[in-house]
C-alpha cells in the first residue's frame, strides 16, 4: 500500500468519528448519481421506455436492481422466492383498424362527413371494435355537476339514449384543481343521464392552452387501459359507447340550426362564471370507427423501507416517479433515413427516477432511518393516462388505509438553478406547510400554481393516490430565477419530442439539489408525529376521505 492509500485509509477512519452528526443530519446528493441514471434511462437502446417495450423493461430491471443494490425489500409480486420487485400490469391496446373513422353530421343543411385527424378526433371504443352509433344531439354547456359550486348542467334537460356535446375545461373562476377534476369526470356525469356518447369543443380559453393543432399531433397514438386481475378491462364509463373532439367546422355543422351559435356560446363562456345553457340541438351524428386491441404487459417496480418505529412503522409514505416514456415517433412522408425519432425522455421522466433512486440511497444509508416506512415506486403507463399509478393505487402493496400521504416526482426541469418548488395540489393538506418548512433551510420557496390553464393537478400520478383518499402533491421545479423562461421553452421544444435526451445543458447540481428538497420533504412525512392530513372541509378531503381525520387550516 503506498502512502496516498494509507493516508486514504486513515482518513476514512477519522470522518466518521469527526462528522457523525452532520453525516446523519445532512446526508450527501450526488450530482454524478444523478447523471449516472439518466445516462442510462435516456440511452438510445432503450428506444423511448415505452409501456410494453422491451426498452421499458430494461429500465424496470434497471430500477429493481438499484433498490436491491440498496438492501430495500421487494413490494412487487409474488415470485418464486416470495415477493418480487414487479409489479406486473396486463394493459389492453387498442389501436386503428385501415379504415379511417369518420363522423356524420345531419341537420338542416343536409349531411357533412368529417374523417378522423381533419376537423374532428374519433374516440376509440375497445369494446366495440366495430363501432357504428347514430344519436341526436343535446347541448349540455360544460357538462358538470356539482352542488357545492353550483353546478347542474343537465338541469331541464333529456339525454337518455343521444349523444351530448360539451365545452372542454370548466367555468371561469372555479378553482383550477377542482375544476380540473371535475373535467375529468364529464363521461361518468353523461352515462349518469343515459347518454351514450359525448361530443366536445373548445372554447376561447382551452383553445390558447391546448390548440387544435397540438391535439391533432396525437390523433394516432394508441388506447391503453388496465386490465383487473380478473381479465376485465377497466372502464370509468362503458356506457359512453362513442366520443369526439370537434374543431370549427365540425362544430359549426352541429350548431347548424341552433338557437345560439357557437360562436355566442363560448362567448358568455368567456366571462367570469359564464355557464351556458344547454338544449337540443336539431342534428345528429352518426360515428363509426374501426378498431383492434391486443393485450400487452409492464410492469411497476415497488420497493420499502421498512420504518424504524415499531408505533408508526405500518404506516407508509410513497415517493413515486413514473418510469415510462413515449417510445418512437413514427416515421413521416419526407423524413430523412438517418432522423431521430427516439424520445429518450431524460428529464421527462428520467430525471424524477434518478431523484428518487437518489432519496432511496439516502434513505436507506442512513444511520438513523425514518419513523414511517417508505413505499418506492416506478410505475408504468403514465403517458397512456396515469394508468400504473391508477392500478398500484387500487391494488397496493399494504392496504390503501395504512399510506398516508405521497409526494410524485415527474418531469424536474434540470435546466437551471431552481430557487422555489411548485407542489401541485398543496392547498388541499398539511403537505403545503409540510413542504414549505421541509425545504426553507435550503433556501427554497414553495410557489403557487404558475400554469392552473394546463390543468396539472389531474395530469400527473399522485392524483390516483387523491382519488384514493390519499393527501398528495406533485412537486417541480418553481418559475423563480429563470424557471419561467426554462419551462416555456421546454415545453414548446424538447417536451414529448427526441429533443428531450442527453444533449440539453442540464445542470446535475439541480439535480443533486432537487433531490435532497425530495428527501427533506420525504422524511418530514415519515418522522412526523402526526401524518399528513386533509385541511377540513377541502373539497377532495371531504369527497375522497369523508371519514379521515382532517386539520384545520
Amino acid at each position: 500500500m503506498n502512502r496516498l492509500a494509507l493516508l486514504a485509509a486513515a482518513a476514512t477512519l477519522i470522518l466518521p468519528a469527526a462528522l457523525p452528526a452532520q453525516q446523519a443530519a445532512d446526508p450527501v446528493f450526488s450530482a454524478a448519481a444523478v447523471r449516472a441514471h439518466v445516462e442510462f434511462l435516456a440511452d438510445d437502446l432503450l428506444k423511448g421506455r415505452d409501456t410494453g417495450s422491451e426498452g421499458h423493461e430494461i429500465a424496470a430491471r434497471y430500477v429493481a436492481s438499484q433498490f436491491d443494490g440498496l438492501g430495500l425489500k421487494p413490494a412487487g409480486d409474488a415470485d418464486a422466492d416470495g415477493r418480487g420487485w414487479l409489479q406486473r400490469i396486463t394493459f389492453q391496446k387498442t389501436e386503428r383498424g385501415e379504415t379511417p373513422a369518420t363522423l356524420t353530421v345531419t341537420g338542416p343543411g343536409g349531411a357533412r362527413s368529417f374523417t378522423h385527424a381533419g376537423d374532428v378526433l374519433v374516440g376509440l371504443n375497445a369494446a366495440e371494435p366495430k363501432l357504428d352509433v347514430t344519436a341526436s344531439l343535446v347541448f349540455v354547456g360544460y357538462g358538470l355537476e356539482n352542488a357545492r359550486f353550483g353546478l347542474d348542467d343537465y338541469a331541464g334537460l333529456d339525454v337518455k339514449g343521444k349523444i351530448v356535446v360539451t365545452l372542454r375545461g370548466y367555468p371561469k373562476g372555479l378553482p383550477s384543481e377542482e375544476g380540473a377534476h371535475l373535467s375529468a369526470t364529464k363521461a361518468m356525469i353523461a352515462q349518469a343521464h343515459g347518454a351514450i356518447g359525448m361530443l366536445s369543443i373548445g372554447t376561447i380559453q382551452s383553445m390558447k392552452a391546448r390548440p387544435w393543432a397540438r391535439m391533432v399531433q396525437f390523433a394516432d397514438e394508441p388506447g391503453f387501459t388496465w386490465v383487473s386481475p380478473e381479465g376485465v378491462p377497466f372502464d370509468e364509463a362503458p356506457g359512453i359507447r362513442a366520443s369526439a373532439s370537434l374543431d370549427d367546422p365540425a362544430a359549426e355543422a352541429v350548431f347548424a340550426g341552433a338557437p345560439t351559435t357557437i360562436a355566442a356560446i363560448r362567448k358568455t363562456a368567456d366571462r367570469a362564471g359564464g355557464k351556458p345553457r344547454g338544449f337540443a340541438l336539431k342534428t345528429s351524428v352518426r360515428i363509426k370507427a374501426d378498431s383492434v386491441s391486443q393485450r400487452v404487459t409492464s410492469p411497476n417496480v415497488v420497493a420499502i423501507l421498512p420504518g424504524s418505529d415499531p408505533k408508526l412503522k405500518d404506516q407508509y409514505v410513497v415517493l413515486s416517479a413514473h418510469l415510462d416514456h413515449i417510445g418512437v415517433s413514427p416515421a413521416k412522408p419526407g423524413d430523412a433515413p438517418d432522423k431521430d425519432r427516439i424520445n429518450n425522455g431524460a428529464l421527462d421522466n428520467g430525471a424524477g427516477i434518478a431523484t428518487m433512486l437518489e432519496v432511496a440511497r439516502a434513505m436507506a444509508q442512513s444511520p438513523d432511518k425514518p419513523r414511517r416506512s417508505i413505499i418506492f415506486l416506478a410505475s408504468t403507463g403514465e403517458e397512456k393516462g396515469l394508468l400504473g399509478a391508477d392500478y398500484f393505487a387500487r391494488h397496493p402493496s399494504v392496504p390503501v388505509s395504512q399510506i398516508v400521504g405521497n409526494v410524485d416526482l415527474d418531469m424536474p426541469l434540470l435546466l437551471y438553478p431552481f430557487t422555489d418548488v411548485i407542489a401541485f395540489g398543496a392547498d388541499h393538506s398539511t403537505l403545503g406547510p409540510i413542504v414549505a418548512r421541509a425545504v426553507a433551510p435550503m433556501g427554497v420557496k414553495l410557489s403557487p400554481d404558475p400554469m392552473p390553464q394546463e390543468t396539472i393537478f389531474v395530469r400527473s400520478d399522485h392524483y390516483k393516490f387523491v382519488k384514493q383518499g390519499v393527501p398528495a402533491v406533485f412537486l417541480a421545479t418553481g418559475y423563480a430565477n429563470g424557471g419561467e423562461k426554462a419551462w416555456g421553452d421546454f415545453l414548446s421544444g424538447a417536451y414529448h419530442r427526441p429533443g428531450d435526451d442527453m444533449s440539453q445543458a442540464i445542470d446535475w447540481q439541480a439535480g443533486a439539489r432537487f433531490a435532497e428538497a425530495n428527501y427533506r420533504i420525504t422524511r418530514a412525512m415519515a418522522d412526523g408525529d402526526t401524518p399528513p392530513l386533509w385541511f377540513a372541509r377541502d373539497f377532495f378531503g371531504d369527497l375522497f376521505a369523508p371519514q379521515a381525520a382532517k386539520a384545520a387550516r
